[in-house]
């Protein structure tokens, strides 16, 4: 291994001073992605600035009724506060899809957020990889590719984004908080994540230097009814083939409020807004469910072994959002 230094930083001006916007530098918190990627050798920093001990640990009510989660809050306080799994149950039940209990005790919020693509190809420095060495190529796309994106990806970078809780954020119109060398700012979760085009190697929208401080919840979505869902290959704890996070509002039999997300079909979490303007003041039928879920599909292209992606989106997707609604599934939505 590379020997690199490291720093125990005890606040956010020492650990950014400490960080200095350098390129071979990296933030260490729960270590569960970073660590693994040092060991594979993908990731091989000069300098480790350690954010255990700053006071980024706690779950917290906003004055307007809201949810500040710290980024160093574990996976497993997140899933199991009575706040979250009662105001925004979706995001409790992505954690708890998402890992298994040893890893929620030790992975963070943050680190959730910026954990990176499983794509082999990028894991492998024998391959070529965009993300990992731009200008390389990418394996995937000739190669083995049954897991990566049908939406968004471009020819420079077919992979697709592993977090379970970033979906949920997204449906759940959370914003993520950053703190940098230039000051603070927020970024709302469904723009944090990037698209591939012709830069795969940048995942989110961070500047160099920026540390995930918190995520915030909106009080206007607390209570509504919301749930994840996640299709993978086997029960045990896996990535997803597919996922699904949904808020839905229904008001005189007319929807109020729908959002909708996929996990496993792009390079970020998906946000389905065509099927959302489709829903938005219908009646939530099984039929009018399926037309809005197919119109946001139309837009994939899906890969030589990955087609089997779109009908599963669909009728997970259908299930969860007649699921929320209380409509039963037409015989139609499963075929």
């Amino acid at each position: 291994m590379k020997p690199f230094a490291y720093v125990r930083a005890t606040g956010l001006a020492e650990a950014i001073a400490a960080h200095g916007a350098r390129a071979g530098s990296r933030y260490l918190g729960g270590g569960t992605n970073l660590v693994d990627l040092m060991k594979l050798g993908v990731e091989a920093p000069d300098t480790l600035v350690d954010l255990a001990g700053l006071p980024l640990g706690s779950v917290e009510e906003t004055a307007d009724g809201g949810l500040r989660i710290g980024s160093g809050v574990r996976g497993s306080d997140v899933a199991l506060h009575p706040l979250v799994r009662t105001r925004y149950p979706a995001l409790s039940q992505a954690l708890l899809a998402g890992a298994s209990a040893q890893l929620r005790n030790v992975a963070t919020t943050g680190g959730n957020l910026l954990q990176r693509t499983r794509c082999p190809y990028f894991q492998d420095v024998a391959k070529p990889c965009n993300k990992r060495e731009p200008g390389t190529g990418c394996g995937a796309r000739d190669g083995v590719h049954r897991d990566h994106a049908v939406l968004g990806h471009s020819p420079q970078c077919i992979a697709t984004h592993p977090s379970d809780m970033a979906v949920a954020l997204v449906a759940l119109d959370a914003a993520v908080e950053l703190q940098g060398p230039d000051g603070a700012r927020t970024v709302p979760a469904a723009a944090f994540h990037r698209l591939p085009g012709d830069h795969p190697e940048r995942d989110t929208v961070i500047e160099p230097g920026e540390i995930v401080t918190a995520v915030t919840l909106p009080p206007d979505r607390a209570g509504l009814p919301s749930r994840y869902r996640k299709a993978r290959d086997r029960a045990s704890y896996a990535f997803a083939l597919v996922s699904v996070a949904a808020v839905l509002d229904i008001s005189g039999g007319r929807v109020r409020h729908v959002a909708l997300a996929f996990g496993g079909l792009a390079h970020r979490p998906w946000r389905a807004t065509t099927a959302e303007e489709r829903l938005l003041g219908a009646a939530p039928t099984a039929s009018a469910v399926r037309e809005a879920v197919e119109a946001e599909l139309d837009r994939a292209e899906p890969l030589r072994d990955n087609a089997f992606k779109v009908p599963l989106a669909r009728n997970l997707a259908c299930d969860v959002l007649n699921t929320l609604s209380g409509s039963p599934l037409s015989r139609g939505s499963r075929s």
